[in-house]
């Protein structure tokens, strides 16, 4: 096979775990130059996964345009595929500094292999956070089919950004994120309206980990298994009470029977959030 039918294959990774059965799958297209929007949408479309990767690779192996695309529609930011797709050329062009052109900016990723696993650490655009609406809110609580005393009053709600904007509700308690039922339409339609990407359900566990649950409904997907973007503007909205450089460690995906662990990285004089995953082949990569 040659090296140029080897680069446009269709790749499937999972990222965020070591493990095939865990973690968020995504596509990879490590030479999609000469593909049309329609091409890489309708592949997405096929794969079914959250986000699939499209790379356009320029002259210098170490940096490339990315674009993402999910099931329905182009998305200007994807983490658990950025961190797919870092692998996906690290196991090529071995370990490193990368930097992604994206539709949201210039995304640098360091990737590693340690144990014969790669990982990729992506460092997002600067975050930003901001208060909701209260009709907003308990618009979108009516959907997810949440109290307001469902609510951690210790991290009020807000609309966080980290590639992509995120709804941020706390939950009170391990049970009430656990319990999730929402109503797809209405809420894909809100999101829609409001230009959000997922929702960022997280509890606070008293041990430190915090766990995560991001319903994805405007991509076509009940939920995403690990959401790097999400996860970056998390960190942005925690970054202001932090006086110290901190890890913070995101446990998602095991509700779905996927687990997935996410490391971010928050440095209180820098907006901008890494983002740690490792990410493994699946088998049967689709022609």
């Amino acid at each position: 096979m040659t090296q140029q039918a080897t680069s446009t294959e269709v790749l499937r990774y999972t990222a965020f775990t070591a493990d095939p059965a865990g973690g968020n799958p995504a596509g990879v297209v490590l030479d999609a130059r000469g593909w049309t929007d329609q091409r890489m949408q309708a592949t997405a479309a096929y794969l079914g996964y959250s986000e699939t990767a499209f790379v356009l690779p320029g002259a210098d192996p170490w940096r490339s345009e990315v674009r993402y695309f999910s099931p329905l529609a182009e998305v200007a930011f994807c983490g658990h595929a950025t961190v797919a797709t870092a692998v996906a050329l690290t196991e090529r062009h071995g370990p490193g500094d990368y930097t992604f052109d994206t539709p949201v900016g210039e995304i640098p990723v360091h990737t590693r292999i340690t144990d014969g696993v790669a990982s990729a650490t992506l460092t997002s655009v600067p975050t930003r956070f901001a208060p909701v609406a209260p009709a907003l809110l308990t618009e979108t609580l009516t959907y997810l089919n949440w109290h307001p005393r469902d609510l951690d009053p210790a991290h009020p709600p807000v609309v966080a950004y980290g590639g992509g904007h995120h709804l941020v509700l706390a939950a009170r308690t391990r049970k009430r994120l656990a319990d999730l039922s929402y109503e797809f339409e209405p809420l894909a339609a809100l999101m829609r309206q409001e230009n959000w990407v997922t929702l960022q359900l997280v509890y606070f566990d008293p041990d430190g980990t915090i766990h995560s649950r991001n319903p994805f409904p405007v991509g076509g997907v009940v939920e995403d298994p690990a959401t790097g973007a999400a996860a970056a503007a998390l960190g942005g909205y925690l970054r202001p009470n932090l006086d110290r450089p901190t890890l913070l460690t995101i446990r998602q995906g095991e509700d779905l029977g996927r687990p997935s662990l996410l490391i971010v990285e928050i440095d209180p004089a820098d907006p901008r959030i890494r983002v740690t995953g490792q990410a493994v082949p699946l088998p049967d990569p689709v022609h």
